[in-house]
């Protein structure tokens, strides 16, 4: 069996669920990692953070989120992997931002090589599913083999068994 990796990105506090704005405990894109967590024990776990933080207040965030995509700036990573050697499959989970990953994402698969692995993506959105997040992450990884990937409504994520099961199964090869 191969060594699988779930990285991820999730934001809790403000958050905009079904309409308005919520105070999340945890994460949705978190919430569906725990899911797939349970299907794969084996698996190690690495959340993508920054080091700069975003704003606690929703709005504020999600416009700082956008002038970091007109920028296309890489944000740092706090206590970034030393290496992704290890790991033959990286399921990668994300919210979606204006249409893509937080650019923290891009930070962290520019940080590596992906030759010859196995990127399993899978996003939490409120409407707009993958966006162009799969194609950015074909062509920042080209030599990885990258998965379709998983949309899953955010507001969803804690009913999500189905699509954490199929995001599992993928990373297993099933």
């Amino acid at each position: 069996m191969s060594k699988i990796l779930i990285a991820y990105y999730s934001r809790r506090g403000e958050n905009y669920v079904n309409g308005s704005i919520r105070q999340l405990a945890v994460g949705n894109t978190e919430v569906v990692v725990q899911k797939i967590k349970a299907r794969i024990p084996d698996a190690d776990v690495f959340q993508i953070d920054t080091v700069k933080k975003y704003s606690d207040s929703y709005m504020t965030c999600i416009e700082e989120a956008k002038q970091e995509l007109r920028e296309q700036t890489r944000p740092e990573m706090s206590h970034p992997l030393s290496s992704i050697d290890a790991y033959d499959t990286i399921i990668l989970g994300y919210p979606n931002w204006w249409g893509t990953m937080p650019m923290v994402c891009y930070t962290f698969l520019e940080s590596f090589s992906f030759r010859g692995k196995t990127i399993v993506p899978f996003c939490t959105n409120e409407g707009s599913g993958l966006g162009s997040s799969v194609r950015f992450i074909r062509k920042l990884c080209p030599d990885a083999t990258v998965l379709d990937g998983v949309a899953i409504h955010g507001a969803e994520a804690s009913s999500a068994d189905a699509e954490a099961a199929e995001i599992a199964n993928l990373a297993l090869g099933k």
